[in-house]
């Protein structure tokens, strides 16, 4: 088993009165953490709410027969919890009468998209998010050298664990891994009227990653008006899909102040969406795959880390960019992405005269390790 990160936090989160929440896209290994994390507790109840018998048992849970069902238990796992009506509510029930029990929950993003536990569960609840593995995980795992040995792989197909545990297999995993990630967690929610449209939006988004996006230009390509294609990217975002960055301005008139680029989280999810598995030496969009590879990376890196970072881009009217900026507790880093670590970043006169104190530094396939670990 690949090691999470996870594993070494979620096992000081135990019996402290609290729900324990995973939320993640599909086939992300949430299942399987909880599995490790409970393996040695012998009383403990799983309950898999892909089961209609499962769902129907909490959904009309009553405090009166909280004892009966979960008393024998000190852990008690509801697997897939997004499937159950009223989830939240229910949830609150058992921690509220039960102080006792750790209650375990995995679910989708669905769970988050309909905001289903914030509320019931304020103040009752410690919730954190998987991703596919991450690349700290992965080296951990295989070393690094054999990492460093893995990134035209992870370019081209990503980490999902399912991916990474089935060499040779990656496009037929990558291929049902989409539909099965897009149609239930994101096409199956209400307000998602035209699924053919969104399929567009999304390989048209897969087309500009590293690129500022505009919401005019991808309703007329998609045939979307502008608010909805920004409502499917709020909920794409919510789904662990694809993630925004903004753009960050402080000082110039003419730096943008309201553009976007769009990220995936996962590299092999991408080009899935456009059928384009060719190898990195063959393909025209290395640069954009590089860039998405880092900034997905650095999200997970920052998350794993526990770190505030304000993540955004920089660019100007006139077309001058830093592919990416942090700002922690008042303190800005910027970096660049090159691919090709003969072709040094672009000099950028107007943004080291606007902040002269900020280094850029440049991310190539010799020094990524550095950034991401």
């Amino acid at each position: 088993m690949i090691q999470r990160n996870l594993q070494n936090l979620l096992p000081l989160k135990l019996n402290k009165g609290k729900a324990i929440i995973l939320i993640g896209a599909r086939q992300t290994g949430k299942t399987t953490l909880f599995k490790e994390l409970i393996r040695n507790q012998e009383n403990t109840l799983w309950l898999n709410a892909d089961d209609m018998e499962v769902r129907h048992l909490v959904q009309t849970l009553t405090v009166s027969r909280l004892q009966s069902m979960f008393g024998p238990y000190q852990y008690v796992v509801i697997d897939e919890a997004q499937r159950i009506e009223n989830i939240g509510l229910q949830l609150k029930l058992i921690v509220d009468n039960m102080p006792n029990l750790q209650l375990l929950v995995t679910g989708s993003s669905a769970l988050e998209i309909a905001n289903l536990i914030n509320e019931p569960l304020t103040g009752r609840k410690y919730e954190y998010k998987l991703y596919p593995f991450s690349f700290g995980e992965l080296q951990q795992h295989f070393g690094l050298l054999t990492e460093r040995t893995n990134l035209p792989l992870r370019l081209v197909y990503g980490s999902y664990p399912d991916v990474v545990c089935h060499p040779g297999e990656e496009k037929e995993i990558l291929s049902q891994l989409a539909d099965s990630y897009l149609y239930r967690d994101v096409l199956q929610w209400d307000r998602i009227k035209k699924p053919d449209r969104l399929l567009k939006l999304l390989q048209a988004l897969a087309y500009q990653i590293g690129s500022e996006v505009s919401y005019t230009e991808l309703a007329q390509m998609v045939g979307l008006d502008k608010e909805t294609v920004a409502s499917y990217i709020t909920l794409l975002e919510q789904s662990q899909v694809v993630f925004r960055l903004g753009s960050f301005s402080r000082n110039l008139r003419n730096e943008l102040k309201h553009a976007r680029k769009i990220y995936f989280y996962d590299n092999g999810i991408r080009n899935a969406l456009i059928h384009s598995f060719a190898d990195i030496a063959m393909r025209q969009d290395i640069g954009a795959l590089w860039e998405n590879y880092m900034v997905s990376e650095r999200v997970k890196f920052n998350q794993y880390a526990t770190r505030s970072v304000n993540s955004y881009f920089w660019r100007t009217a006139q077309m001058q960019e830093i592919d990416y900026l942090e700002e922690v507790d008042g303190v800005l880093s910027a970096f660049e992405f090159k691919w090709n670590p003969k072709k040094s970043a672009k000099s950028n006169p107007t943004f080291k005269r606007a902040y002269p104190d900020v280094q850029i530094v440049t991310i190539t396939p010799d020094n990524y390790m550095d950034f991401l670990l």
